[in-house]
């Protein structure tokens, strides 16, 4: 296809978008208006925002990074949350309603950190696991909300916009409490969707289960790190006193890239994983902290992988990083799967930035 900026011929490239990612880089005209439109366009469907709120006389939302100031009678850009009356409410996300899906999920399954985690790993034995090898016959309960403080145009999990519209999937903290307490669940991880969208519940349930659990159970979460700082604060002791994982999804290094395929900025995402780093040194095994970053075909190239891997290395260099392998999904399906090549050729790039442990994942995907 040819993009619409350049003119050049490019393998791979996304038709709604149109344009390569040279030109979304460079911030090349009509670049990031295509892909807002795509956005907005994208949200219609499920009656979501189609941008930020921003009313100057809102009700301001600190909840995360977007920052929205919602007019009266209106959503924030997550939809979780609503102006009435002038008082900022939680549609859904509080200690009483939860907008989710719950399940077991036996051990070792597929967590983003799995090389690495107490659960599916020899890490963390004795005090967080109970086994030297992957916990074999115990379960994670995944807690998979419906809902999210980004908009990626490649989610893998976009079917939590279809989700979010449904009233049978309202669960209250205390309910998915008693999921944890079963003797063999010895984890849960909070990802979505998003968590820092309904991070009150989540919150909520691991400071309850933990209130009546006293043997192993890890708090762990797969996020894309756009939350308040305080809230952050509380994850991350969360996760350090429990032996849990808090896995970062990195999606993209540039700005305006991040911009063209999020929806939103990652300044937010940038400063709480560099806080977060912080902490590795206070448990280094399992490790605290995990990044991971999609290898989407012609957007999320080595470049942006070395760019991401700088960062992460300057933060810290033990922190583990996985690089996964993209499926066509959402509004970029007509993308194909990570080729074999193009994931050789980021595995390469990160690891020339320094990093101790870079890992590539969902490898039955490449072609």
């Amino acid at each position: 296809m040819r993009c619409k900026g350049c003119k050049r011929e490019t393998t791979f490239l996304s038709a709604r978008l149109g344009y390569c990612v040279h030109c979304i880089r460079e911030g090349k005209d009509g670049a990031l208006e295509r892909a807002q439109h795509v956005h907005l366009q994208g949200r219609i469907p499920y009656r979501l925002p189609t941008q930020i709120p921003q009313d100057p006389q809102g009700v301001e939302c600190t909840f995360c990074g977007n920052a929205c100031r919602i007019p009266p009678e209106e959503k924030g850009f997550c939809g979780t949350k609503a102006n009435q009356d002038g008082k900022l409410v939680h549609l859904v996300g509080d200690r009483d309603k939860g907008k989710l899906h719950w399940y077991y999920d036996p051990l070792p399954t597929n967590c983003v950190a799995h090389w690495v985690c107490a659960g599916c790993s020899p890490a963390g034995y004795p005090q967080y696991s109970h086994s030297s090898e992957a916990e074999y016959g115990y379960q994670n309960l995944a807690v998979f909300y419906a809902s999210c403080t980004f908009d990626c145009l490649f989610c893998q999990n976009w079917s939590y916009k279809v989700s979010y519209s449904c009233e049978r999937l309202l669960v209250t903290a205390d309910d998915l409490v008693k999921r944890a307490l079963e003797p063999s669940t010895s984890c849960i991880c909070f990802f979505g969707g998003d968590p820092s969208s309904q991070i009150l519940h989540a919150l909520a349930t691991s400071y309850e289960v933990l209130r009546k659990r006293r043997d192993i159970l890890r708090i762990c979460w797969e996020t894309n790190g756009n939350m308040s700082r305080k809230l952050l604060e509380q994850v991350i002791q969360i996760s350090l006193t429990t032996g849990g994982t808090i896995k970062f999804d990195l999606k993209a290094w540039n700005p305006r890239l991040h911009r063209a395929l999020c929806g939103v900025d990652n300044r937010t995402t940038l400063s709480n994983f560099h806080y977060a780093s912080h902490f590795m040194g206070e448990r280094q095994d399992p490790p605290l902290l995990v990044a991971s970053t999609l290898l989407i075909p012609g957007y999320i190239d080595p470049q942006e992988v070395a760019d991401i891997a700088r960062f992460i290395a300057s933060c810290n260099p033990a922190i583990p990083y996985s690089l996964l392998a993209f499926h066509p999904q959402h509004l970029m399906e007509d993308l194909p799967p990570t080729p074999r090549q193009w994931a050789m050729e980021c595995l390469e790039a990160a690891q020339k930035e320094g990093l101790e442990n870079v890992h590539l994942g969902n490898i039955h995907l490449l072609w």
